[in-house]
């Protein structure tokens, strides 16, 4: 599948669901109703509530590194990025990692006005570095400190943007990757978390160059569907417990229907969609982002595409069947499921007096070595 012709998309909304416009859900965490849950929660983003105490929560994994902040010009604005090499690598050039966000406005650290203390692509950094190579990460559009923003973009976030303004990011990302001189443009890797997987799958075609992969929890199906399950399963939880009705659970589900097959046919979108999502403002990117099936996109990476997938099985947004049906694409890729972790790659438990707070649950320890031993594998 090459990429789709570039189509305007909705202003990037302050808080997004696998990369679509989204709603802001209310502050208070743990107060939104039922119906906002399901608006605003949606396919490859959950809410958590922020710590609220001096607790330095659990031991982070990996090493630290060197550190740098580094800044490039990408889809016509300025990106910041974190650039981190591991101690002690002296005048020797180790693999370099470009570190893809998942959906919404995702910052490089992979946090979110939804979720700030997710963490995921800080200790993925953190991982790398212990495991012996340099990564990049950075602020995608949208997704940095409005304070930090240049003119060019706040003006951007007030009209209709190209959607492949993330492909040209992703690019310029990769190429400041590799001008770091402590890396070795011959040994890289795009790891893509999320719908960042989606784009991981697409390098080889936006960019110069065939990386090795990792896939961290990513979708399995086109977006839509991903939706459409998902809101499936939020409305008929919301409803046995009497928080939406029955007669406010059938149209909200008419309606997710009934706007994705508008989407894929070209037409109309109905009037008076209940969910907020098919407006003729997100006409376009829903267009263009689902039309990306992540098995045909696994199908078509080049023969000896080194792949490296990563699956929390407590993860709530991407389900096992919806793995299973990305691997059928990715014939010799590596799959390692990971007990009792979630989406953003922490220790789950549901038990009662569990910890909740993104901040006080453990980075998958199973991830560290995992990724060590691919990378090992590779060179």
């Amino acid at each position: 599948m090459s990429t789709p012709a570039s189509a305007p998309a909705s202003r990037t909304p302050a808080t997004s669901v696998s990369g679509r416009p989204g709603t802001r859900a209310p502050g208070a965490c743990g107060r939104r109703s039922a119906l906002l849950a399901v608006l605003a929660a949606g396919a490859l983003l959950v809410t958590a509530c922020t710590p609220t105490d001096g607790d330095d929560g659990p031991v982070l994994p990996g090493a630290s590194g060197h550190e740098r902040t580094v800044s490039f010009q990408g889809g016509g604005f300025t990106v910041p990025g974190t650039f981190t090499v591991p101690a002690g690598s002296g005048d020797g050039q180790v693999p370099g990692v470009l570190i893809i966000s998942g959906s919404g406005p995702t910052d490089r650290d992979g946090n979110s006005a939804e979720r700030p203390e997710a963490d995921t692509n800080l200790n993925l950094a953190r991982v790398l570095t212990g495991a012996g190579a340099a990564s990049l990460r950075y602020d995608k559009f949208g997704s940095g400190d409005p304070a930090d923003m240049d003119d060019a973009e706040e003006a951007a976030l007030e009209r209709d943007v190209d959607p492949l303004v993330y492909d040209e990011q992703m690019a310029a990302a990769y190429a400041e990757l590799i001008a770091q001189p402590e890396v070795d443009s011959e040994r890289t890797v795009i790891l893509g978390h999320s719908e960042g997987a989606l784009f991981a799958l697409r390098a080889h075609e936006v960019l110069d160059a065939e990386p090795a992969l990792v896939l961290a929890a990513p979708p399995g199906t086109r977006m839509l569907d991903l939706i459409d399950r998902q809101v499936t399963e939020q409305v008929r939880t919301a409803e046995a417990q009497g928080r939406v009705g029955e007669v406010t659970a059938a149209q909200l589900l008419s309606d997710i229907r009934a706007g994705r097959a508008a989407v894929r046919a070209g037409t109309e979108l109905p009037r008076d969609d209940s969910t907020g999502l098919f407006t003729e403002q997100n006409q376009d990117y829903l267009t263009w982002i689902d039309a990306f099936d992540p098995v045909e996109l696994a199908g078509e990476l080049p023969a000896t595409t080194p792949v490296l997938v990563l699956w929390g099985e407590e993860d709530a947004q991407v389900n096992a069947e919806e793995i299973d049906r990305l691997m059928t694409g990715l014939s010799g890729a590596e799959r390692v499921d990971l007990p009792g972790v979630d989406h953003i790659l922490r220790e789950y438990d549901d038990s009662p007096g569990a910890a909740a707070l993104d901040a006080d649950r453990p980075f998958a320890p199973e991830v560290t070595p995992a990724v060590e031993e691919f990378l090992d594998g590779l060179w």
